[in-house]
């Protein structure tokens, strides 16, 4: 039997409080916090100087696994989440084939019991061609419906320009329906105009342009309005424009809201100043704006219009990404830099510990009815992280843990460092050592 880990002297965030004090681990539950004498019997661990945050839950990321293995998968990909502190992650459908039946996401789980070191759980996918396949199934143990992606597979599967099918699954469906949130119709005109004027070689500058703010506000201003009228659980995913901000509430508390929505790192990070230096890199859809966009979206995230921090981890490789504007595959790794990204803007004075704590690992549990975790709390899985907030780093290759091989963060400077992480009690990451012996689990969440 493996010893019991005391966790002392750690500065332990959570639940709007931060406090000195130590932490118990005993199996993969948090026994006890407070004060507690070092026995012989404990293994140690000197938390002093040291903050100890809940793993962060990360609500979107594209694993690639399967049928794209070449770009991540949910071993790599799971162990570079780790290393950034992310314990826990639900992956989005956009794999091959698309997971758009009950029986081929069993089969995802299946996977992920196999090769991811976090815990773990899925989105079922849903388009036009499935969507009464869906509404036909027991979806009760399935933690959300969701379209992102898929778009990629063919034009006409973004549930935000087909109201018709996005009243019919907001009218008969209880699971929380996650869309990505874009005007298809929209972004083709600007497409050819863009086209007729620069062929193929289209500059990535023009990328939020073409995937405008237009295109967004008026998608999930639609959106907002259908599942209002049906009373659907509705979540936007990746927010990207500070108009659109104003369209959520924050005058009730998450727990009460039906209709929700999240912010990316990337889109806290970078804005289309950025796309001169960066170029491809940084194409994402929806796309990286402008520094208004960007500052908008950080000023909801700190009123509580936005509830939950994301990465949208989307890893592909260095040739996929660099090539003309058509070609160039969207997407990004964050997962193994999000929580840094934020420990950052903490640094700058810009929102507190308590508040990324709230947006990365409590609301994520929250929002998505998640059992045992997202808090430091007895009883709980012990799904921590110990961060120093004063150890300097650069990210570069060699350090990088994405199985792609590359950041557009490369040459970022960081100043917080995660030393250790905690997945169900497991140490599974201390100071750049993995301890591979035990796996993930699969999510636990009430309907």
């Amino acid at each position: 039997m493996s010893k019991k880990i005391l966790i002392q002297n750690a500065t332990v965030v959570n639940e709007g409080q931060t406090k000195v004090c130590d932490v118990l681990v005993n199996g993969q539950i948090i026994e006890r916090i407070g004060a507690i004498e070092n026995l012989a019997e404990y293994q140690l661990i000197d938390g002093t100087g040291k903050h100890l945050l809940p793993g962060v839950i990360d609500g979107q990321v594209h694993f690639r696994d399967p049928g794209l293995t070449h770009k991540g998968d949910l071993y790599t990909e799971s162990k570079a989440a780790i290393a950034g502190g992310v314990t826990s992650f639900i992956d989005m459908p956009n794999t091959v084939p698309n997971i758009l039946t009950v029986e081929s996401l069993r089969d995802k789980f299946d996977l992920a019991a196999t090769k991811s070191l976090a815990n773990y759980t899925f989105f079922l996918g849903v388009n036009g061609d499935n969507i009464d396949d869906v509404l036909n199934a027991d979806t009760s143990k399935i933690i959300g419906i969701s379209d992102d992606g898929l778009y990629f597979t063919q034009k006409g599967n973004l549930l935000a320009d087909n109201p018709e099918t996005m009243e019919k699954l907001f009218a008969n469906c209880d699971n929380i329906i996650a869309i990505h949130s874009e005007r298809e119709q929209l972004i083709e005109k600007n497409e050819a105009f863009y086209k007729a004027k620069y062929g193929e070689d289209i500059p990535a500058k023009l990328h939020p342009i073409i995937r405008s703010d237009q295109g967004c506000y008026e998608a999930t201003e639609r959106a907002i309005k259908l599942a209002t009228k049906h009373g659907a659980r509705l979540h936007i995913l990746h927010l990207t424009t500070e108009a659109e901000t104003h369209l959520f509430r924050n005058d009730v508390p998450l727990e009460e809201k039906k209709i929700t929505t999240e912010v990316s790192v990337h889109h806290l990070w970078f804005n289309d100043t950025d796309y001169d230096r960066l170029g491809m890199l940084i194409k994402w859809n929806p796309a990286i704006k402008t520094v208004k966009d960007q500052q908008g979206l950080f000023n909801a995230l700190l009123v509580d219009r936005i509830d939950l921090i994301t990465t949208d981890h989307a890893p592909h490789t260095l040739e996929e990404k660099k090539q003309t504007y058509f070609k160039s595959m969207s997407g990004a790794p964050m997962v193994q830099h999000s929580l840094n990204c934020m420990l950052e803007f903490y640094k700058q004075g810009r929102i507190s510990l308590e508040k990324i704590v709230e947006k990365m690992s409590h609301n994520p549990s929250i929002l998505y009815k998640m059992t045992g975790r997202g808090f430091i709390k007895e009883g709980y899985y012990a799904d921590i992280t110990l961060v120093d907030l004063d150890d300097q780093w650069t990210v570069q290759k060699d350090n990088l843990l994405y199985k792609c091989g590359w950041s557009p963060l490369e040459g970022t400077t960081f100043t917080t460092r995660v030393h250790q992480t905690f997945v169900n009690g497991n140490l599974v990451y201390d100071n750049g050592i993995f301890n591979e012996e035990r796996m993930g689990k699969e999510i636990e969440f009430s309907s």
